[in-house]
């Protein structure tokens, strides 16, 4: 099967994220397969405008603003004498409406669409924009078959009016040859957030949490580790608050420390308001971290709420600070989700990932039903979550 594929960031840009890594995995793994793949994304001031990397040709065209039409562009042009079975436009970014232009049967994949906490992030102007292309998906993606990451992302394109039979599900996997329990936890009560420091993340609810329950913890310690376009004012609000030296601002760090800065944490936060999936979740569940995260779309989906971390309100700072510091304070706790939090994250691998996906593909390229919800394989990777899924303290929280 000869693919093109499109995303805005390729695995070399700075700024790549959980959605990138989760189409690199599947692509990587189809290699073996027999599939030739061309993946068609953005640029940056000094990349190059192709190479191979890891077996898969990367065209790079067109930068963050207009880099849909011009991939458009050089599929027209450049590529106009090339042949593909399947284009897959994973939409994490703005639409590129490929089904208007691509040279072959279209596959979307979705870790989520922003709806309306895009206003949360950018500036008015910017945000109507996003807000107005997102608008538009139902009437241009109409009958092409969809790959959601989760079953919120799946429930908010069916709300905007797609066709629940052409989405399938597919959780994220994980490198478990990475991701496990290594060094000790730190010797003080210690907080972990990990990601892009971007306004809808979070982080400030995180910093005013972090101040309500030092009174009770003076010895406890936030690690914010990521960097983006939001860390100044992160940091300006951590000295307002009087946090001083109880956070510290890593900025990027490695893969290795980042896996090390997991696994020492005694409790990872992520306050957003919404996730596709929450890629870091089970990364820290897989290194015998527990996670109180918010109670919003992505986030109910990778956290087994009472088994592997804990759901608050979100934007709730009094919730998130009453239930980092119940972790933080019970030992007992710590270690019921930590143990819950290492089997849930057993669960998930990037071969089962890339396997479900090659089959949701391979249907697309031959304009196939997708494969049946009802017939998903063992750990109910396309099963909606039922009554009976919810843990005791989920039930209890609900009544």
């Amino acid at each position: 099967m000869r693919i093109l594929a499109l995303n805005w960031r390729d695995p070399r840009h700075i700024e790549a994220g959980g959605a990138e890594v989760h189409l690199w995995e599947i692509l990587t793994r189809w290699l073996p397969r027999g599939a030739e793949i061309t993946y068609l994304a953005s640029s940056l001031p000094g990349m190059a405008p192709e190479e191979t990397l890891d077996g898969i040709r990367i065209l790079r065209r067109g930068t963050w603003w207009n880099g849909n039409w011009a991939a458009a562009a050089c599929v027209r042009r450049e590529l106009a004498g090339e042949r593909f079975d399947l284009v897959i436009e994973d939409l994490n970014k703005l639409p590129y409406y490929s089904p208007l232009w691509a040279p072959a049967p279209v596959l979307v994949i979705v870790p989520h669409l922003f709806g309306t906490t895009v206003f949360a992030e950018a500036s008015w102007p910017v945000a109507v924009g996003v807000w107005a292309h997102e608008l538009l998906v139902p009437a241009v993606y109409r009958g092409r078959p969809f790959l959601a990451i989760s079953e919120s992302t799946r429930h908010d394109l069916v709300a905007r009016g797609l066709d629940r039979a052409q989405i399938a599900v597919s959780h994220c996997g994980l490198d478990h040859g990475r991701y496990r329990p290594g060094p000790e936890k730190t010797p003080h009560p210690s907080v972990l957030f990990v990601g892009r420091l971007r306004r809808y993340k979070g982080v400030d609810t995180l910093l005013e949490a972090f101040r309500r329950l030092r009174p009770d913890l003076p010895a406890a310690r936030l690690t914010v580790l990521g960097d983006g376009p939001h860390r100044r004012v992160l940091e300006e609000k951590a000295r307002r608050l009087g946090l001083g030296d109880a956070v510290e601002f890593t900025g990027f760090v490695p893969l290795e420390e980042k896996v090390r800065r997991l696994g020492s944490a005694w409790v990872s936060a992520l306050p957003s308001p919404k996730e596709g999936w929450g890629l870091t979740v089970v990364e820290s569940n897989a290194c015998g971290t527990p996670v109180v995260a918010s109670r919003s779309p992505g986030l109910v989906d990778s956290v087994r709420d009472g088994e592997s971390g804990l759901l608050v309100p979100h934007g709730d700072a009094g919730a998130l600070a009453r239930t980092l510091a119940g972790v933080l304070d019970d030992a007992a706790l710590r270690e019921r989700l930590r143990a819950g939090g290492l089997a849930w994250a057993a669960r998930f691998t990037w071969e089962r990932c890339s396997d479900e996906a090659w089959t949701v593909a391979s249907a697309a390229a031959r304009g196939l039903p997708l494969p049946d919800p009802a017939a998903a394989p063992a750990g109910d990777w396309n099963r909606e979550p039922q009554r009976g899924d919810e843990t005791p303290a989920a039930r209890q929280r609900t009544a």
